[in-house]
């Protein structure tokens, strides 16, 4: 096996990560991607993420062909031109993506090499890779990172309209898609038992026949940028944290921190930490608490003039937390994995805590990186954290439960061992995973050649032709 190619349609990839995390759809999947991409490489596979070509002056960083990594020779991020040249949300993508295999296809075509197997991420990468293997017999994985029925249930609790929804996230297509990227996947990658014992038995999905095909492989973190050895950036991070807290009561310049990094979304559920911080009085003599948005200096500025679900959401943090904003509630711009990494340091110096309160977090990598620097960890119970967590590294919590919260963020700050916490970083490495992917691909290559049907092709195609 020489080449694998990871198919990675929606967000974009490129060697400054510009955009990473702070948009829908540059979330945790991208991290996952290309860390595990690099981890290949560097066991000694050429990998290709390939991606989307954008020539759009809103997103510049993403209209060359081509791009790489400095520090990853064997790894080439190849932007394939398709849905036109302007930036498309994730959801407007679907129409496309038949033209997204056609021109990878061509593309490797070009270069007189294929790549021997295909690992797809997402529901558009996945339904690529049914397109791609009907194409040139080249078997693929598919990594779902969040299922749409899940999501879809949540929305619909919620009160939302069911035709509402379809418009704006396209669910019938996208659950079809997951269907049939778990039907003719060599092998389906799950970060935990959890997702794969729980997540996929949605009846939405019919994954009773593919069963065997379910493979555990936990992703890892970037242990060069996570890690308590401190970094070249930690005095720029503390002196940027101090000139912050110089703002506040000299009693509460040397307390410890709770942080919350998570992208700004409502799923991440900011908002009940603020509460359980703001009305639990033990709580909020202990610890200042740290919010981390990335790229936003001025908050209330743009908290108030933008009209972004992350702002509508701070808007409602600044107005649960008036009296305490700079005084014992701070905004930190962090812009980068490195500056993070360094924020983790310095506030592990104090025993601080990083707090991940989401209604539900398919596997929660960030638990890990915190916990990596130094930080005790608390984290919802939903999903991949009680999994992560299942030998008392941190806490639990009810993500909707603002005194349950307060508690054990009281007991992490004044009783927990940060210690711990700190084995988790033994486990979570990135050529762990790669190394399974790259079993289970070996396994794949030996399989019998599958042949995708005619029917269940004009099925997807019927149902991207009505979107338009």
């Amino acid at each position: 096996m020489k080449r694998v190619a990871f198919f990675n349609p929606q967000g974009n990839f490129d060697r400054h990560d510009s955009h990473l995390t702070e948009h829908p759809d540059f979330g945790g999947q991208l991290v996952y991607v290309k860390e595990l991409a690099k981890a290949m490489g560097e066991l000694g596979i050429k990998v290709d993420i390939v991606t989307r070509l954008i020539v759009d002056s809103d997103w510049p960083e993403f209209s060359e062909p081509f791009d790489f990594y400095p520090d990853a020779p064997n790894v080439r991020i190849v932007r394939i031109p398709f849905g036109g040249e302007r930036f498309l949300r994730k959801e407007d993508l679907w129409p496309y993506i038949p033209e997204y295999v056609d021109n990878i296809y061509k593309f490797y075509e070009s270069e007189g090499e294929f790549p021997d197997f295909v690992t797809t991420h997402y529901a558009d990468g996945g339904m690529a890779g049914v397109l791609f293997l009907k194409r040139t017999g080249i078997p693929f994985s598919f990594t779902g990172h969040s299922l749409g029925a899940w999501k879809k249930d949540k929305l619909l609790a919620s009160g939302a309209s069911p035709e509402e929804l379809e418009k704006r996230y396209r669910f019938t297509v996208r659950i079809y898609a997951e269907n049939m990227a778990i039907k003719y996947a060599s092998f389906v990658a799950c970060s935990t038992s959890q997702e794969m014992n729980q997540q996929y038995s949605h009846p939405d999905y019919n994954h009773l026949p593919y069963l065997h095909k379910f493979k555990l492989i936990p992703p890892g973190i970037n242990q060069r940028i996570f890690t308590t050895t401190p970094g070249p950036l930690d005095e720029v991070i503390e002196k940027y944290l101090n000139e912050k807290l110089s703002k506040a009561p000299v009693c509460r310049y040397k307390l410890p921190f709770i942080i919350m990094s998570s992208r700004v979304d409502r799923k991440k559920n900011h908002i009940s930490v603020v509460r359980a911080f703001i009305n639990h009085e033990k709580l909020i003599n202990s610890a200042n608490l740290l919010i981390v948005l990335r790229g936003v200096e001025n908050v209330e500025k743009w908290a108030h003039e933008s009209e972004s679900e992350a702002a509508s959401i701070v808007r409602e943090i600044l107005n649960e937390a008036r009296g305490e904003i700079n005084r014992s509630v701070f905004f930190l711009n962090i812009t980068d994995q490195p500056s993070l990494a360094s924020l983790y340091r310095v506030a592990s110096k104090r025993d601080s805590v990083f707090v991940l309160p989401a209604i539900y977090e398919p596997f929660g990598l960030a638990i890990v990186e915190a916990a990596a620097c130094g930080l005790k960890v608390v984290a919802t119970k939903n999903g991949g954290p009680s999994e992560i967590l299942a030998n008392g590294e941190g806490l639990l919590v009810d993500p909707e439960d603002p005194k349950d919260i307060a508690e054990k963020l009281l007991v992490a700050l004044k009783k927990f061992p940060k210690e711990r916490s700190l084995e988790l970083a033994k486990r979570y490495t990135w050529e762990n995973t790669a190394r399974g992917y790259l079993t289970y691909i070996s396994e794949g290559l030996k399989l019998e050649k599958v042949s995708v049907s005619e029917e269940d092709v004009q099925r997807f195609l019927d149902l991207i032709s009505a979107i338009h």
